[in-house]
């Protein structure tokens, strides 16, 4: 072999070597502009993919990180190309619905997903979690793109239209045009809590107890008097404390002792999973709960029906009663 020629088996460590440091990162990018994991991986993969046969023309004039993110943002925006947002059921357009009416399941709409923690860079909890995600949805494309280079990122506009190929000025455009639309959605990307305190978790650990003895009450008193309630694949959502109440009291088929939860994290938030006791006495998965915290009250909880997603969160496929923290011992 001549001196000085790179073979493919080197030029391929080299840059894995480089790249695969930002892959949990760049998963979250893809998520944050798709709203999906799995379709996040799979746009990684192929950033990762167009990269590597790329790399021997890598210049260094920017930073590998960067590059990598103006691959990454550019497979993100050919794969939207003509597809539909994904939304959950408050972002439907409909109104809210009231705990007696018909639960309509629509199995035909690319629902949102939640990312689990362990999936993606957190450091930012504010860019990843739920109701911020939700809200990117909404605004096309590019502009989403813009928003999340911008404000995430940090990037100049100039960096941001190298990227897409435009202007800064067509750059600062949508920015003010994605900056009105997520101000009208109430949501900017920096007003999360970073960590959940120690009276939240003692709120969350009497939440998970008074689902165990399905205690209505107590629920109640944990949620906010607004608070809402979706739970994709079903259309409805529900607003308001009482209202959510009766809702799991006539619609959830669990009774006391029936559900137990396990605790896990999703778009930097606190999750569980809750599983559904079954005439065997095992349980198994029935839906993963994503909570938003407001003070010492739950405001908000996704309550998703895909229990696919319990093996994504690393929760197990079944429980059985030598599996339940001491907590829950008194089944029977």
């Amino acid at each position: 072999m001549e001196a000085g020629v790179t073979t493919t088996a080197e030029n391929e460590t080299d840059f894995q070597d480089v790249a695969n440091g930002y892959r949990r990162e760049l998963i979250a990018h893809c998520y944050r502009m798709t709203g999906s994991v799995h379709e996040a991986e799979d746009l990684v993969q192929e950033t990762y993919l167009r990269a590597w046969k790329a790399y021997h023309q890598f210049e260094g004039r920017s930073s590998v990180r960067t590059w990598l993110y103006r691959i990454a943002t550019n497979v993100c925006l050919t794969n939207l190309e003509g597809r539909s947002r994904r939304p959950l059921p408050t972002g439907l357009g409909s109104g809210d619905a009231k705990a007696g009416d018909e639960l309509i399941e629509d199995q035909e709409i690319p629902w949102l997903e939640p990312v689990p923690d362990a999936a993606v860079v957190v450091t930012e909890r504010d860019t990843i979690r739920l109701a911020f995600i939700a809200a990117l949805q909404h605004l096309p494309a590019r502009q989403r793109a813009v928003l999340i280079l911008r404000d995430v990122l940090r990037w100049s506009a100039k960096e941001v239209a190298e990227a897409l190929d435009t202007s800064p000025a067509a750059v600062n455009s949508a920015l003010q045009r994605a900056h009105a639309q997520m101000a009208d959605a109430h949501l900017s990307a920096d007003d999360a809590r970073a960590s959940v305190a120690p009276e939240q978790q003692a709120m969350l650990d009497a939440y998970v107890d008074a689902f165990w003895r399905k205690d209505i009450e107590a629920i109640v008193s944990m949620l906010k008097r607004d608070a809402i309630w979706e739970m994709p694949p079903f259309t409805g959502w529900y607003v308001g404390n009482e209202n959510i109440g009766e809702l799991i009291a006539t619609q959830c088929p669990g009774g006391t002792h029936d559900m137990p939860m396990v605790s896990t994290t999703a778009n930097g938030q606190p999750a569980y999973g809750l599983y559904m006791r079954q005439p065997d006495g095992t349980f198994t998965p029935f839906h993963l709960q994503v909570l938003q915290l407001e003070g010492n009250r739950v405001a908000r909880v996704a309550a998703f029906f895909d229990v696919d997603m319990f093996t994504r969160f690393g929760l197990p496929a079944v429980l059985t009663e030598a599996d339940l923290p001491e907590r829950f011992a008194t089944a029977g």
